[in-house]
């Protein structure tokens, strides 16, 4: 049981290898081929800023303890109008565009894709330990002509790409005394192109100068030939009094220039079966990832591939024949209640393993399912619908919205297309009665080739064929032939898939079905695991269903709510939704915090604590945050919380800019979280930017600040803090209390 006092330390690539000159052009052009392909990236090494220490003194437990309230209520989005600054709010994406153009400016690719390769040709071999000699008489000569240099230089050049983004090589500074920026493009492109680094790097400087000199100071060359950025202060508290003009909106962010149409695969649960602990992150992930493209202003399509299709539904529908026989009129059956759907499957099932007349006509009703027979057809839709009203209940629960149900029956009519399109192409072929596509690179682990199977020997079609006309339908087809032609698409499923999605994607690419722009990605996700570090199972070793998670989460919320003496007289439906909140938000943010590729165990209590990195944590700090405001802008404790106007912000200490460097960091971790797909970030930034509002809260009063200007800043301060933990909990998909 997690107490919800406040404890004191809660906030707290290598030389080529020697090739045959027989035929020479061939192995020129392998030569060539392979050295133009130059990436300038490996040689920047970065890290993370140093983690922030936490606050423990006696002094900020007390200054955390004056603003805890004795009642808690829901955050709204009522603020005051106010004038914003006219501010053009930077990320890293301005200056990477600054220095794209300067170098497109200063270099010619293709001299720099010519120095790269002979520079790659040149390195130094390695020594190697002398070896038996080899007595064979044969030793093949690694030499390589100037002749074949010159060859290999040409056709890198030739086959040179225009500077991308990559190659300016503009990264978050490493350290605080480095600036906010680090732009390590003038080392790669000084060894390519024969100059002193420290000389390249001034030239990016005097190019970009111009292009950043309003809101950076002097760039400073570093080292061999890094250039540090930094913001200039006046630029950043600009920033920060134009966030906190729109603390329950925006906060002033803008949205792509560029967007993209995204396609979101996530939660797929299978009909007639109850959603368990194993799609709560697939939910939970994919909602996240959804809500902040949608924010930044993709068009997102939030697909729900739902397992509505298959084999065992002969056996539903036979079973259903049975017990349930309104179930098989298109009249009625909407209108039939099946009650518990688990006991249902598991009752069928039981026929099918034991009733061999029941299991010849379960398989006799798939195939009449599947040609579209009347009665058959309405016991599914039977299924389907009574599934829908559970998924939705568990949705609900999650406040999961706008997910577009598109279940693997939607691409049936698609699928014998598919397969007659691979054969076509000859990439489908016949393998002991069945159709499959065999893949380079994958095999069985006796070494024989693993066959991606597409149709099976009955005829019947298998998850890959699905997928693959799935991936026509969504990223090939075009909307005037029912088609998305979606920019980007996102499985979000556990990593156990991994395999299977490699060679779908792979097959989709070699048929063509992928537009040249257009990508597939896997979000990969581990398991959730009990606290033991093994299955996350109940006592008699069942599943957990995700219902009876979720409840206790709440259950467990609130009693520890309703056990505060300052809740004593808080009606029972406003502690039971704050509870929801909390208990849900809990649950969310545990599995979002976590590296989304790795296993992580299940604890109520941890994921409930006030203590480290949780949401029970992020919710007090926002509902801690606006009883300050509250307090220094004489509101009232009930009633919805009335954002002050954004003041100018005056720096008095060196936390307040410690905590606006945090707060503007903002636009970079959403681009970050929007390519690399990891939520976990969002999370280590909100709790990140909550310790340092710690420790300017403990340096700098706010209610007796030296001065009503003073004052007014560090409320400026304070309501920048709360719009960003509300909107990075929102995109989280947690709502957030004012009080708690």
């Amino acid at each position: 049981m997690c107490s919800w006092t406040l404890p004191a330390r809660a906030f707290g690539v290598s030389r080529q290898k020697a090739i045959s000159r027989d035929p020479v052009f061939q192995a020129i052009r392998r030569r060539a081929i392979s050295t133009s392909q130059v990436s300038f990236s490996r040689l920047s090494k970065t890290g993370r800023t140093p983690p922030i220490s936490g606050i423990s003194s006696l002094q900020q437990l007390n200054a955390i303890k004056r603003t805890q309230t004795p009642a808690f209520f829901l955050s709204t989005t009522t603020t005051t109008s106010s004038t914003s600054p006219s501010v053009s709010v930077k990320s890293m994406g301005y200056v990477q565009d600054a220095v794209l153009e300067a170098l497109q400016e200063l270099f010619d690719p293709a001299e720099v894709a010519r120095g790269a390769a002979l520079a790659k040709l040149e390195k130094p071999k390695k020594k190697k330990k002398k070896k038996k000699q080899d007595n064979s008489g044969d030793s093949e000569d690694s030499s390589i002509s100037e002749e074949e240099k010159k060859a290999i230089a040409d056709m890198a050049a030739k086959e040179a790409k225009p500077f991308s983004i990559a190659d300016t090589m503009v990264t978050l500074a490493t350290r605080a005394d480095f600036g906010d920026y680090q732009v390590n493009a003038a080392m790669g492109l000084a060894k390519s192109l024969g100059m002193n680094p420290r000389e390249c790097a001034s030239m990016i400087v005097e190019k970009i100068r111009p292009k950043i000199e309003d809101f950076m100071e002097e760039p400073e060359i570093a080292g061999p030939g890094f250039i540090n950025l930094r913001f200039k202060p006046e630029y950043l508290t600009s920033v920060v009094e134009y966030m906190a003009s729109d603390p329950a909106g925006r906060l002033g962010l803008p949205k792509v220039s560029k967007p993209q149409k995204i396609i979101i695969d996530y939660s797929s649960p299978n009909i007639a079966k109850e959603m368990h602990v194993g799609h709560l992150r697939s939910t939970i992930i994919g909602d996240t990832l959804s809500n902040l493209l949608s924010f930044s202003g993709h068009d997102v399509v939030r697909l729900n591939h739902v397992g509505d299709w298959g084999t065992q539904f002969g056996m539903l529908v036979e079973h259903l024949r049975d017990e349930y026989p309104a179930a098989l009129s298109l009249e009625t059956s909407q209108d039939v209640d099946l009650g518990d759907l688990v006991e249902l499957y598991k009752a069928a099932k039981k026929r099918f393993d034991v009733d061999d007349e029941f299991k010849a006509r379960a398989r006799e009703g798939v195939v009449n399912l599947q040609a579209g027979n009347d009665e058959e057809i309405a016991a599914w839709q039977a299924l389907c619908a009574a599934s829908r009203v559970e998924y939705q209940k568990i949705y609900d629960m999650l406040g999961i919205k706008g997910l577009q149900e598109r279940g693997e029956s939607f691409y049936n009519p698609y699928l014998k297309d598919v397969v007659e399109d691979l054969e076509s192409k000859g990439l489908a072929v016949e393998s002991e009665g069945a159709t499959a596509v065999f893949l380079e690179g994958y095999a069985n682990r006796d070494g024989t080739p693993l066959p991606m199977l597409v149709r099976k020997s009955d005829g019947g079609f298998n998850y890959a064929t699905t997928d693959l006309a799935a991936i026509r339908q969504r990223v090939e087809m075009t909307s005037e032939d029912g088609g998305e032609r979606a920019n980007r698409v996102l499985y979000v499923t556990d990593a156990g898939q991994a395999q299977h999605f490699d060679m779908v994607f792979s097959a989709a690419k070699m048929a063509g079905y992928v537009p040249e722009g257009s990508s597939l990605e896997h979000v990969p996700f581990g398991l959730v695991q009990g606290e033991d570090g093994k299955k996350f199972a109940t006592r008699s070793g069942d599943t957990v269903r995700l219902k009876d998670l979720l409840n206790e989460a709440v259950r467990i919320a609130g009693d520890d709510l309703r056990a505060r003496t300052e809740n004593e007289n808080v009606p029972d439906d406003v502690i039971d939704q704050v509870a929801r909140i909390i208990g849900i938000g809990a649950v969310k943010y545990a599995d979002l915090s976590m590296n989304r590729e790795s296993n992580y165990r299940f604890s109520y209590e941890r994921m409930l604590s006030l203590n480290g990195n949780t949401a029970p944590y992020m919710l007090y700090s926002y509902a801690r945050i606006c009883g300050i405001i509250r307090k220094a802008s004489g509101q009232e404790v009930v009633g919805n919380i009335k954002w002050p106007e954004a003041s100018k912000i005056t720096i008095t200490d060196d936390s307040e800019m410690e905590l606006i460097r945090s707060i503007v960091r903002l636009p970079d971790i959403l681009t970050e979280v929007e390519k690399d797909l990891y939520p976990n970030r969002l999370c280590d930034f909100l709790f990140e930017t909550s310790q340092k509002f710690n420790k300017f809260y403990e340096s700098c009063s706010v209610n007796n600040a030296e001065s009503p200007e003073v004052k007014s800043s560090r409320l400026t301060l304070c309501t920048a803090t709360a719009g960003t933990i509300r909107l990075v909990m929102n995109l989280l998909g947690i709502e957030v209390v004012e009080k708690m």
